[in-house]
């Protein structure tokens, strides 16, 4: 491995722990914006709003320990909050 510091064998505990939290906060929300995209094409409002408030958390927090850019999380949001807006729209009329 050419692991002969000490320093160089923290580091790579650390790259391990956060590779692996990186990979399931990514898994997890890909997940989520699946289950969202199926919600808004089935026109679910309800589902939707609850499953739009699960995922705006859990991309804010994903921004927040660095798994994703910051500005990136906020271009989900926005993209996932004006599909909202359509759907409540065009259910409304």
């Amino acid at each position: 491995m050419g692991l002969r510091t000490k320093s160089a064998q923290k580091k790579h505990r650390q790259n391990l722990k956060r590779r692996e939290r990186n990979r399931f906060v990514t898994s997890t929300l890909k997940t989520k914006v699946k289950r969202y995209s199926e919600a808004i094409g089935s026109e679910d409002l309800e589902k939707s709003q609850a499953l739009l408030k699960e995922l705006v958390a859990l991309t804010d927090k994903a921004a927040t320990k660095g798994v994703i850019h910051k500005k990136k999380a906020s271009r989900y949001v926005s993209r996932f909050s004006k599909k909202l807006s359509d759907l409540s729209q065009s259910a409304g009329s």
